[in-house]
């Protein structure tokens, strides 16, 4: 490894290899010695990369074009919270240029192909950070995210696209695309991972004229969570995605959601005002000087994007400002109803063919559930959903308003640790969900429950723990002195825990816990039926906490299923 004060050593677009033995151009510089200052830190251990468009010292940041690129001299605020938390930078990936675009194919180092089927986009502009995640190559990267930027490409490849309330972590030493906008965002191959990464980056930074202290909301969301939809939601035909968002919706219920149906109307016009109005000026301002003398350097389409914001006067902006701030409002009339929006994180998959023929339409159509969110001023979780029967990945969006960061990620991990996915294209499982911090409950309020069987996040009695404003802690197993039985007869079906008795061969048995406000404990205990009931139940870790437990004289009757190690496990054999 080299350190901050050492010359960084690095090769030019290095690329990772396909399936097909193609190369996936999802790196422009790659730091072949890892870049490091810390030796300890939260995130010691963890390799992560940086989108093409943040500075890191002695590294040339190009933005995907060559002849704009310059060696900064020192790293991104953000870049710099990472190396002193103990991460390792392994390089700077590819992006579609000035981070122009939704798609991944506007590069002159190469398009980047979705981690799951070449032939796809793998969205934009993040797209080599994503990749990078999806293919298992860094823990975590970094992105940006002015209008889907770290959200399209994340629910694309199968990835968790954070981005935070807009301010919450600083952006200098980032070359913006639309510097009132824009935010830093972080693809992760789970929530509890981004998470990390926000705790270890989130701050106020004087020297970013747009960041701001933000204080970020600390209670989840209701136990019966109201979500909106889009009442006439837009998938440009593609079947599967709409029935995968209608599949995603059923989850959310399964979490203790109520689907609502919202008008789009305000959003999708707020969403159009990024490029069709005069703040596409904005883009342009942020390259003002290389663009008004080199435009001839910038591939197209983005160059006509660009040329775009050069026909708009001051009393233009303020009009396409004004037009904003009434959208706004219009949009505000959405809250009151609902604790959290849900989108499609992309109405559908793109070939790059398709891509090639129509990069303007199909770019659009990438973000008609994107744009306007950092308009509003919102804050934004993409997460994995399902895999399609065409073996494409569907992701959705979880939407809050300003501060809500927490809540969207408690939900989210929910989420999606009931789908049962894998990790990006890895097929590595989901590693245990860990508990947000800042959301966990204060000591003495409430009563930490381990549940083993159809209370598990997403099986049939989940709801009466969420109903009762129960908080998953975290999904760990018991101590191996345990043995797991399926219960005939139960409806729905149920397991059987019981303990050995002291030199019996025992079991690790996957269970959850869950902190329940002691007020709802009560009303809990009276749905037990027999012959199950509550009682003390050892942790992998040795702690001791409540959870079910079954008569003997039930287990003896029933099969014992211990060799799969959970229930969840046991149902998956049955399928």
């Amino acid at each position: 490894m080299v350190d901050m004060m050492d010359t960084p050593v690095f090769t030019h677009s290095e690329t990772a290899a396909t399936e097909t033995g193609k190369p996936a151009h999802a790196w422009i510089t790659r730091l072949p010695e890892g870049l490091r200052t810390a030796e300890q830190g939260r995130l010691a251990g963890l390799t992560f990369a940086a989108k093409d468009n943040i500075d890191v010292a002695g590294v040339p940041t190009t933005v995907a074009c060559a002849a704009f690129a310059y060696v900064p001299d020192r790293h991104a605020a953000v870049v710099a919270r990472l190396l002193d938390a103990g991460a390792t930078l392994l390089g700077k990936t590819n992006l579609d240029q000035f981070a122009c675009g939704l798609n991944g194919t506007r590069s002159p180092y190469g398009a980047v192909p979705n981690s799951f089927d070449s032939r796809y986009v793998s969205g934009g502009s993040s797209s080599g950070s994503a990749y990078a995640v999806a293919a298992g190559e860094v823990d975590f990267a970094l992105g940006t995210d002015t209008a889907g930027s770290g959200r399209v490409p994340a629910g694309l490849n199968n990835i968790v696209g954070l981005k935070p309330s807009k301010g919450l972590i600083s952006a200098r030493g980032v070359q913006p695309a639309a510097r009132s906008v824009d935010c830093v965002s972080i693809l992760a191959p789970t929530v509890a991972r981004a998470v990390e990464v926000l705790e270890a980056t989130l701050g106020h930074d004087a020297a970013d004229p747009y960041s701001r202290e933000l204080a970020l909301h600390t209670t989840p969301l209701p136990a019966a969570f109201r979500f909106g939809v889009p009442a006439q939601p837009e998938f440009y035909g593609d079947a599967l995605a709409a029935a995968a968002f209608e599949q995603a919706v059923q989850g959310l219920r399964a979490q203790g959601g109520v689907a609502v149906a919202v008008d789009f109307a305000p959003l999708t016009a707020a969403a159009s005002l990024l490029y069709d109005s005069a703040l596409v000026a904005e883009r342009y301002e942020a390259v003002r000087d290389f663009f008004d003398a080199q435009a001839d350097q910038v591939i197209e389409p983005v160059r006509s994007i660009l040329q775009a914001g050069t026909r708009y006067s001051a009393a233009d902006v303020y009009a396409a400002q004004h037009r904003l701030q009434a959208l706004a409002q219009q949009a505000q009339a959405i809250w009151p109803g609902i604790d959290v929006l849900c989108v499609p994180t992309a109405p559908t998959h793109c070939t790059l063919e398709a891509m090639r023929a129509d990069p303007v339409a199909r770019n659009r159509e990438l973000g008609c559930y994107t744009n306007f969110v950092n308009l509003l001023d919102y804050a934004a979780l993409s997460v994995p959903a399902s895999i399609r029967p065409d073996g494409l990945p569907f992701g959705i969006t979880l939407i809050g308003p300003c501060g809500s960061d927490w809540q969207l990620a408690e939900l989210g991990q929910r989420f999606h640790h009931a789908t049962g996915l894998t990790q990006g294209a890895t097929g590595r499982p989901l590693p245990p969900a860990r508990p947000i911090a800042a959301l966990q409950p204060r000591p003495g309020t409430h009563l930490a429950l381990a549940v083993v069987g159809a209370h598990l996040s997403g099986l049939p009695l989940n709801g009466q723990l969420i109903e009762r404003g129960a908080v998953l802690e975290t999904q760990t197993a018991t101590a191996p002195r345990y043995r797991l039985h399926a219960l005939p007869g139960t409806t729905p079906p149920k397991p059987g825990l019981g303990r050995v008795a002291p030199g019996e061969s025992g079991s690790a048995i996957a269970v959850e816990v869950w902190q329940m406000p002691l007020a709802a404990v009560g009303s809990f205990l009276a749905l037990i039926p027999q012959p199950l009931g509550l009682g003390s139940i050892e942790l992998a870790d040795g702690r001791w906490v409540h959870g079910f437990v079954c008569e003997g004289h039930a287990l003896a009757q029933a099969p014992d299923i211990s060799r799969h190690g959970g229930w969840r496990a046991y149902l998956a054999s049955l399928a």
